[in-house]
C-alpha cells in the first residue's frame, strides 16, 4: 500500500497505493508508519505522492463506525493525528504533490508538508460534514495557519472541493503545475531541494516555528543563535568559498 524509494540525491519518494480510492485504514497508517521509519539521518528531502486516479477519496468510514463512545473515539483521532504531526516534525523540507481529488486524511498530511505541489485537475476538501464530524488530523488549524481563519471555516463548514487554483489564491497550494508532466515536475522540484543547502533548509523551518508559536519577537529571539549555528556546517563555509571564488550559483552542496 505504501512504497519508499531513496534516490542518490538523498530524495525520498514516498508513495501511497491504496487503489482504488487510497482511503485511510489503520492498515495504511501503519505502513506510513514503517516507511518514516525508513527515513535515515542521510535523507535529505521528502516527497509525498500518490498512485490511482485519486490522491484519496477521503477515510473509510468503518473506523468511525466501529467507535462505540468518546473515548474510544479519542484513541482512534489521537493515532490518527500523529501520523502529520510526525511528518511536520521533520527537520528535512517536505513536499506533497497532489495530482487529483484530496479529500480528509491526503490533504491534512498535505497541510502538515512545508510545501504542496498541485496539477492543474487537482482539487481539495474537508468534507467530514457528511458524517457529522469535525476534521481531526489537524487540517483545520493548519489550513487556518495558511489561509486564515475565516477561510479555514470555509473550507471545513461548506464540505465543498476547492480547485488546486483557488487554494493557490489562498496560499495553500504553493504551485499549480500542468498536468501534464505533473509528477515528473514535482519530482525534479523536490530534487532541488534535496541537493540545495538543506542543514539551512530546517534552519528556516526552525525559525518559523518559533514564529508560529510566538511571531516577529520570539523569532527574533531565535534567529541570530539558528543562523550562527550553520558556521558548524561544511555546507556553510564551501558555499561561501565557492561564491568567493567562482561567483553565486555554483556551490555543490552535501547536506553537512
Amino acid at each position: 500500500m505504501t512504497k519508499l524509494d531513496i534516490e542518490p540525491t538523498g530524495l525520498a519518494v514516498l508513495t501511497i497505493d491504496a487503489g482504488p480510492l487510497n482511503l485511510y485504514t489503520p492498515e495504511l497508517h501503519q505502513e506510513l508508519d514503517s516507511a518514516l521509519d525508513g527515513l535515515h539521518e542521510d535523507i535529505r528531502a521528502l516527497l509525498i505522492r500518490a498512485e490511482g486516479k485519486v490522491v484519496s477519496g477521503g477515510v473509510d468510514v468503518h473506523q468511525f463506525a466501529a467507535q462505540e463512545n468518546p473515548e474510544q473515539a479519542k484513541q482512534l483521532f489521537d493515532r490518527m493525528l500523529a501520523l502529520p504531526d510526525r511528518i511536520a516534525a521533520l527537520e528535512v523540507p517536505t513536499v506533497f504533490a497532489a495530482h487529483s481529488l484530496c479529500l480528509t486524511w491526503a490533504f491534512e498530511v498535505a497541510v502538515a508538508c512545508d510545501l504542496i505541489l498541485a496539477a492543474e485537475r487537482a482539487s481539495f476538501g474537508l468534507v467530514e460534514k457528511v458524517v457529522g464530524l469535525t476534521p481531526t488530523m489537524g487540517g483545520t488549524q493548519r489550513l487556518a495557519a495558511r489561509a486564515g481563519v475565516g477561510r479555514a471555516k470555509e473550507f471545513v463548514m461548506t464540505g465543498d472541493r476547492y480547485p488546486a487554483a483557488t487554494l493557490e489564491r489562498w496560499n495553500v497550494v504553493n504551485r499549480v503545475l500542468p498536468d501534464e508532466g505533473f509528477d515528473e515536475a514535482a519530482r525534479a522540484f523536490a530534487t532541488t531541494l534535496a541537493t540545495g543547502p538543506t542543514r539551512a533548509h530546517a534552519a528556516t523551518k526552525r525559525v518559523l516555528a518559533h514564529f508560529e508559536h510566538g511571531g516577529v519577537p520570539e523569532a527574533n529571539a531565535h534567529i541570530t543563535t539558528i543562523a550562527a549555528d550553520l558556521y558548524r556546517t561544511e555546507d556553510l563555509r564551501s558555499a561561501v568559498r565557492s561564491f568567493l571564488e567562482d561567483g553565486p550559483g555554483k556551490a555543490t552542496f552535501t547536506g553537512r
